[in-house]
């Protein structure tokens, strides 16, 4: 029995076998961000690719103006009313599509009542984008159900906006758009000011991504996300003398930083802002390289970026910095950096298919003798972003 048919027996169980001829499944892939860090809100371009695995969702209408939420990854269940779509802290997960849904009525869609199951294969806490996936899934689903057109970049706005507001989590565009619009085999070169955007073919070969999760908690995250996006705005204050309308630091060239950049006061916002303007310029770097084929270029702007990130923006930690340094010592790694906020969260490698198992112990290992946690790691390929899956 297939993964998507186990589910739809569960669905069955908790929900009942009337009208099983009209359930549907819907899934939304994780993500992961191969290069351009801490450059999404500022204006710059991100890199990010939909990972094969994801979230499913298994639903059906029902007729009651009532809307069901279960899920195979957490005890909690809730039944609520189309009517009484409210952010409460102790539903927990169900607020996640809840947004969505309360989202989609401010915009005028007709919601009716469902039952819902939803089953993640993301790890909790990785950084893979576990929330957005839950979002997109859902978005996607209810258009769907509803006969309504179905836009990719709308459902990614949509999404984010009810992270920020219903939610709270004021999170940028990448993770919903990655996990909606991914390809298969390809990254997503996203301005994040414009939301232009283009599939860029990933043919990583014979390599694989790896996704080292450090199991660090990131009790850091909040205040210096904060801070780092205050010192950006304060570099783009200071090059306002020379540049009165620049808004945002992903405006400028490479040049044009190298030219200015004393005019930032603070050597430490001058350090911010050295690794926004040059990591944009590794993106695009990155684009080049993979056209060409060039995975050991690749691997090289991946290692640029971590040691920027370590260095300028000092958002990595002990953590972060050990488990990159001891994937660059095996043999087959092409490139290694953090992926996500820092303080903890997930590295990201190419790693030759034939290291791979090796990659994991020894990384493994060090880390644990290093840090005194265990780590667990991810063997990822790109896939789609979100669909409907056929029922068999």
């Amino acid at each position: 029995m297939s993964e998507v048919q186990v589910l739809k027996e569960q669905f069955i169980e908790l929900y009942g076998a009337e009208s099983a001829h009209e359930i549907r499944v819907f899934h939304a892939p994780g993500r992961v961000n191969l290069i351009g860090e801490h450059t999404d809100y500022n204006g710059g371009y991100v890199f990010p690719a939909a990972l094969t695995f994801g979230t499913t969702l298994v639903m059906r209408r029902r007729d009651d103006g009532m809307i069901g939420f279960a899920s195979t990854n957490f005890p909690l269940r809730k039944q609520i009313s189309i009517t009484d779509i409210e952010y409460r802290a102790e539903d927990d997960w169900t607020n996640y599509p809840k947004g969505v849904i309360k989202e989609l009525q401010d915009r005028g869609v007709r919601v009716g009542g469902y039952d819902l199951l939803f089953s993640g294969a993301i790890p909790n806490g990785s950084g893979l984008s576990s929330s957005a996936s839950i979002e997109v899934v859902t978005a996607y689903g209810v258009l769907t159900m509803e006969g309504q057109p179905v836009d990719t970049v709308d459902i990614s706005l949509l999404s984010q906006k009810a992270e920020n507001e219903f939610i709270g989590v004021k999170c940028g565009i990448m993770d919903q758009f990655a996990v909606a619009n991914g390809k298969k085999d390809h990254a997503i070169l996203l301005m994040c000011d414009t939301l232009e955007y283009k599939h860029v073919p990933f043919k990583s070969g014979a390599y694989k991504l790896v996704i080292g999760n450090t199991n660090k908690k990131r009790g850091l995250v909040d205040s210096a996300y904060n801070e780092r996006r205050a010192q950006c705005e304060q570099a783009v204050k200071d090059l306002q003398v020379k540049f009165p309308d620049l808004r945002l630091l992903g405006q400028l060239s490479l040049e044009q930083f190298m030219e200015s950049q004393d005019l930032i006061q603070d050597p430490v916002v001058r350090k911010r802002a050295q690794h926004v303007v040059e990591e944009i310029h590794r993106v695009l770097h990155s684009v080049r390289v993979l056209e060409e084929d060039d995975l050991v270029g690749f691997g090289e702007l991946m290692i640029g970026s971590h040691n920027s990130l370590r260095d300028l923006y000092e958002v990595t930690g002990f953590e972060l910095d050990t488990m990159v340094e001891a994937a660059l010592e095996v043999p087959g790694v092409l490139g290694s950096r953090m992926t996500g906020a820092g303080f903890g969260g997930c590295t990201v490698s190419l790693v030759h298919q034939d290291s791979v198992e090796r990659f994991i112990e020894e990384v493994g290992q060090v880390y644990k003798n290093k840090t005194g946690l265990t780590a667990d790691f991810y063997v990822c390929n790109i896939g789609d972003g979100v669909k409907e899956i056929e029922v068999g």
